[in-house]
């Protein structure tokens, strides 16, 4: 296995799809591997963070980023166990999660919600070969080696596919985008999302995870359960604000001059400002 002692502990931020990153970029990334606990391990690099479910019996992949990083994201999983890929996972449908699909449909069966091959199939530049081939509607559960993974569906969140993944054993939550450790979240209103919505799966995974879960957040650094704790608390207190703010008449203008607040100001990011999930909150509840 691979020795932790080993472990690049350099943490790369994290890029989402809609963030234009360049061909000469993608060929120097790193992608870099990290224990997350058990035979799990998280993988990262630009795009969405992956998971790794490393066994005798072979692998498993949760997300897979961008098409450029395929044969990187593979030789780093051979790097910690080289076994043949048993199972791929797509958390959610957009491309910094899914887009070395037909890379990998080659090598393993892809899982994913119904939604997310439906969205997938309606992308004019999809290949069939990237399509998930087994769905399901609220989730499923696979089992390799000695582990259990647990896929749960949650409707309406970051979009309307998204699964968040548990290892039982191992103990490890990967969120996909329902977690952005970086900061303030992306709730893809144009594709099902919702942040009322949102919240009640991020306080689903708090109330159906133990509370030593160590978590694979979608962006972001490896983290635990008072993270996700207090990301729920900071998105509550955005929707109260906001909620409160409409009730009163104040307009989008106004809500954007009051700004978050002191206590969240800081998880403004490159790709989601304080302005823009301030934004958000008003395009999905006034």
């Amino acid at each position: 296995m691979f020795k932790k002692s080993l472990v690049a502990i350099t943490i790369l931020l994290s890029a989402v799809v809609s963030v234009s990153t360049s061909a000469q970029e993608m060929a120097e990334a790193e992608i870099t591997v990290q224990p997350a606990a058990g035979n799990v391990y998280m993988l990262q690099g630009p795009g969405g963070n992956i998971g790794v479910l490393a066994t005798d019996k072979g692998l498993l992949l949760v997300d897979d980023k961008f098409a450029p990083l395929a044969e990187k994201i593979e030789a780093a999983m051979k790097g910690i166990e080289d076994k043949e890929l048993k199972y791929v996972i797509n958390t959610h449908f957009h491309g910094d999660h899914t887009g070395s699909n037909k890379f990998f449909s080659h090598k393993a069966p892809i899982f994913a919600h119904e939604n997310v091959r439906n969205r997938l199939s309606n992308k004019t530049d999809h290949h069939t070969e990237s399509l998930p081939v087994v769905t399901y509607k609220d989730g499923i559960t696979i089992y390799l080696d000695n582990e259990e993974v647990q896929l749960t569906h949650l409707p309406k969140g970051h979009t309307d596919g998204d699964t968040y993944v548990y290892f039982k054993k191992a103990n490890v939550l990967h969120t996909g985008d329902l977690f952005f450790e970086v900061g303030f979240p992306y709730v893809d209103l144009k594709s099902g999302g919702s942040v009322k919505g949102y919240l009640a799966g991020v306080k689903h995974m708090l109330k159906n995870t133990p509370d030593d879960v160590v978590i694979i957040p979608g962006h972001g650094n490896l983290t635990d359960k008072k993270s996700l704790l207090a990301f729920a608390e900071m998105m509550e207190f955005s929707i109260n604000k906001v909620s409160t703010a409409l009730a009163a008449g104040k307009s989008e203008q106004q809500i954007l001059t009051d700004g978050i607040g002191e206590k969240y100001k800081h998880l403004s990011w490159a790709f989601i400002t304080e302005e823009k999930w301030l934004k958000t909150l008003v395009a999905d509840l006034q």
